[in-house]
């Protein structure tokens, strides 16, 4: 696997940046202190251009090539999950309730790396924009650093985004073009009945009733309003009610997710769910209160970025290991936003057996970062190449 070999000299010093970052995780758009470890390495590293603050605590680094040029976006998330870890290795979070189980603090790593490689030898022409993105967790930080204006401030062509994936082989890149992941919204159905006592249901409205026929009916939109060559996930997370089992409450609660990849199919579910908290509230006679709030859009990797990125992919990884076509997963992500404001690709790349993201037990694997990195640098030196 060819890792450029100056990054490869550097891999203990990635590892000491990564294993530091994930002992002091910070959530959602409160990075402070992993933007000021950022901005301190890539003051030691000779950058250009620091821009702090964008987003709260995101960073912009700019670093110039060797000749006039376009700009190239790369970009790492640096936000951690409210979770408890539970493994004892030495660089365990020092933060309860806080953890790195998805693997920013790598992702974070690997642009340093690239940052580091790209200061030093500026082996392309024009720039290369270096975005250190919070709230990649929930806040839409990809989405206020966009609104914040970095597209056009810095006047990026084409971005490209990575993420690593447990369970692939080590270095095995995965790709598609179009929809790679899915749009992330929210629902939440509140039910207003007439309470009374257990025994009595006919002197009651009954909301808990109502609830169930709410669950069950929606279940059928994916089934029977949708192809089933259509990607639709309906699930309810949440029913709350009552308090005890002689009294028939007087409200309930139903809530849960979306998850589509196109927007004309997150328009009908909305409309098909609405339609039938009121249908059913009407039939049982109750006031029902239905809010849909929509999240993150659909990831949709650009067709010529896609092919360019997975060409790259190739010359790091091999043919072999490279995989173009896989199908779209249902997770969502915030790159989807800077997506829609430029052409660009956003991969995955295995990085072996261990827990899954979003597990208490999860761990980036450090053996991946010299990999996530020659794969930052070579997206700038082969689509930005010096002239002669």
């Amino acid at each position: 696997m060819p890792i450029i070999n100056r990054i490869a000299e550097f891999h203990d010093d990635m590892k000491t940046w990564r294993q530091h970052i994930h002992a002091n995780p910070e959530l959602r758009f409160d990075c402070h202190e992993t933007a000021a470890f950022v901005v301190a390495r890539l003051k030691e590293f000779g950058v250009d251009e620091i821009h702090e603050g964008i987003a709260e605590s995101g960073v912009v680094a700019i670093i110039n090539g060797r000749g006039a040029g376009p700009t190239i976006g790369l970009r790492a998330d640096m936000d951690a999950l409210p979770m408890q870890e539970v493994m004892d290795h030495p660089y365990k979070s020092r933060h309860d309730g806080k953890m790195h189980a998805c693997g920013h603090d790598g992702h974070t790593t690997m642009l340093l790396g690239a940052a580091r490689y790209l200061a030093e030898t500026r082996n392309f022409s024009g720039r290369v924009a270096l975005i250190f993105q919070p709230a990649e967790e929930g806040g839409g930080g990809g989405q206020v650093m966009c609104q914040a204006g970095i597209m056009d401030d810095f006047d990026i062509s084409q971005v490209y985004g990575v993420h690593n994936v447990p369970g692939h082989p080590l270095g095995q890149f995965l790709a598609n073009s179009g929809p790679v992941l899915a749009a992330a919204d929210t629902f939440e159905i509140h039910i207003k009945g007439q309470g009374g006592h257990g025994a009595m249901p006919e002197a009651a409205n009954d909301p808990v009733v109502v609830a169930v026929q709410i669950a069950a009916a929606i279940q059928t939109i994916s089934s029977r309003n949708t192809s089933a060559l259509d990607n639709l996930v309906i699930s309810i997370t949440q029913i709350h009610s009552g308090t005890t089992d002689n009294i028939i409450p007087a409200e309930a609660f139903v809530g849960g997710t979306v998850r589509t990849l196109t927007k004309e199919v997150q328009a009908m579910v909305g409309r098909r769910m609405e339609e039938i908290c009121a249908g059913i509230g009407t039939a049982f006679g109750v006031e029902v209160v239905f809010d849909f709030e929509y999240g993150y859009p659909p990831t949709v990797n650009h067709p010529e970025q896609t092919d360019f990125a997975v060409k790259v992919a190739r010359g790091i990884s091999g043919d072999e290991n490279v995989i173009d076509d896989c199908p779209p997963v249902m997770g969502a992500e915030d790159f989807a936003y800077m997506l829609e404001k430029r052409p660009g690709a956003y991969l995955s790349i295995g990085q072996g057996e261990g827990a899954s993201l979003h597990h208490p037990a999860y761990d980036f694997n450090d053996e991946l970062s010299p990999i996530g990195a020659s794969y930052f640098v070579k997206l700038v030196e082969t689509a930005q190449p010096l002239t002669a």
